[in-house]
């Protein structure tokens, strides 16, 4: 089986290609041959590469790993294709949140402002990468694993229909966390999921039929144990009667964490640009060092990861077994699997709606339980949204359906528009001011 990484050079390629690491050998389907990395960095891609072929040393079976020059060499003949781009790089990131931060909005890379502008510059390239994949690997999966995950998954959609699939791995990280904190194995627990991708809530949770969540959140001492129970504190989640993805501490407590993201040293995307430029920097002079200087720049993300929203709730260190990766891999890892082998399984992820909530067109992109098999993934019956809930999933799907329009045709009109429309962003003059600022579209 072959795998093409579009976007071959980005700091956590190694974290998949450990995770394939795991089936190197034992008959599985998913077994890779070859991983094809492909990236406009051609430094970048060099130095994963590198830090790939450590991570295979002494693993019998290991896939190889080759630089693809352009993307259709990447892409021809692929079973499985994952995207993972960052279009503009960390510096495109870090012009995003300043644009928002300065106009006095929150500056967060995929939430409110700066989410649409990443969307606004991502969607066009993502669609082209659609439309190859369409033209040159017509049977492959596309695993779409770039920012905003919703929006870009559901503007390649239009080209791959059901062939392509979004994940994140902050909705199976709240469920691990939930169950830890229950006191049962994530593993053995049963759950219902819904929303939007980083706007979607955990609204069921059980362990042998045994309801846990109503349990859980009346226990203030095991809300306090996990982060999603600090962040949003059990006031907050008992009036809700849901866990919240941690992305929406942006939205019910957006003062605090807005004030915590524009009084903090740096912005978020200005720290991994910093972090990670310096990494690549140090491993491209020295090639074998590259393997443990990974490693230890990856731990450094992982600790600050979410550093601003706990600073505004006081909610702490992140838990240790939240450092050890396991992340988009895992969440990947299993997806391949289960399509290759025939293997049902459960999983959340990002896939048409079909149904699933009422009051949202079918074809619109939800992050939902899906099983998955060889045809696919496929949505599964859950408790519907409240009206609260489903009020802003409408919002903001129409956000993301106005940028997508808006980059497909690139109408500073439409995306001043799109801006104006997200519940983060409070008034349609702010919103043409950071559009200015971040010099759309000349920026792309």
């Amino acid at each position: 089986m072959r795998l093409t990484i579009i976007g071959g050079g980005g700091f956590r390629v190694p974290l998949v290609y450990r995770a394939l690491l795991t089936t190197a050998g034992d008959g599985s389907s998913v077994r890779c041959s070859e991983v094809r990395l492909h990236d406009t960095d051609p430094v970048r891609v060099r130095v994963v590469a590198r830090v790939c072929e450590a991570l295979a040393e002494g693993v019998p079976g290991a896939p190889a790993v080759r630089i693809a020059e352009t993307l259709d060499e990447a892409v021809r003949d692929a079973d499985f294709v994952f995207h993972a781009i960052r279009v503009g790089g960390t510096g495109g990131r870090v012009r995003d949140e300043r644009a928002a931060l300065d106009e006095g909005l929150l500056g967060q890379e995929t939430v409110g402002a700066s989410g649409v502008l990443y969307g606004l510059r991502t969607v066009p390239v993502a669609l082209r990468v659609a439309e190859r994949v369409a033209e040159l690997a017509p049977r492959a999966w596309l695993i779409n694993f770039t920012n905003p995950a919703g929006m870009v998954t559901e503007a390649m959609a239009s080209r791959l229909g059901h062939r392509v699939i979004g994940i994140c791995d902050s909705p199976v990280g709240l469920v691990r966390r939930a169950a830890w904190a229950a006191g049962v194995d994530p593993a053995e627990v049963n759950y219902g999921y819904v929303g939007l991708n980083h706007l979607g809530w955990l609204n069921s949770l059980s362990h042998r039929g045994v309801d846990l969540l109503a349990g859980l959140l009346a226990d203030d001492a095991a809300l306090a144990g996990f982060e999603e129970g600090r962040l949003f504190g059990g006031e907050l989640l008992r009036a809700l009667g849901t866990l919240p993805n941690e992305y929406l501490h942006y939205y019910y407590l957006a003062r605090e964490t807005r004030r915590a993201v524009a009084e903090a040293e740096q912005t978020r995307g200005a720290f991994l640009a910093a972090q990670q430029g310096a990494f690549f920097d140090e491993a491209a002079r020295a090639l074998e060092d590259a393997p443990a200087l990974w490693e230890r720049t990856r731990l450094e993300r992982e600790r600050t990861y979410g550093a601003e929203q706990r600073t505004a709730s006081g909610g702490g260190e992140r838990d240790s077994r939240d450092l050890e990766g396991g992340g988009y891999d895992g969440v990947a890892l299993a997806l391949m699997r289960a399509i290759a082998d025939d293997r049902r399984t459960r999983q959340i992820l990002n896939v048409r709606n079909a149904g699933t909530v009422p009051g949202l067109p079918d074809d619109a992109i939800v992050e939902t339980v899906c099983e998955v098999d060889s045809q696919g993934a496929h949505p599964v019956p859950t408790l519907s949204p409240g009206l609260a809930e489903l009020g802003l999933m409408l919002q903001v799907k129409a956000v993301e359906r106005a940028t997508i329009q808006a980059a497909s045709t690139r109408s500073p009109a439409l995306a001043r528009h799109a801006l104006a429309l997200h519940p983060l962003v409070d008034s349609a003059r702010v919103a043409e001011r950071v559009l200015a600022r971040a010099g759309w579209p000349e920026t792309v």
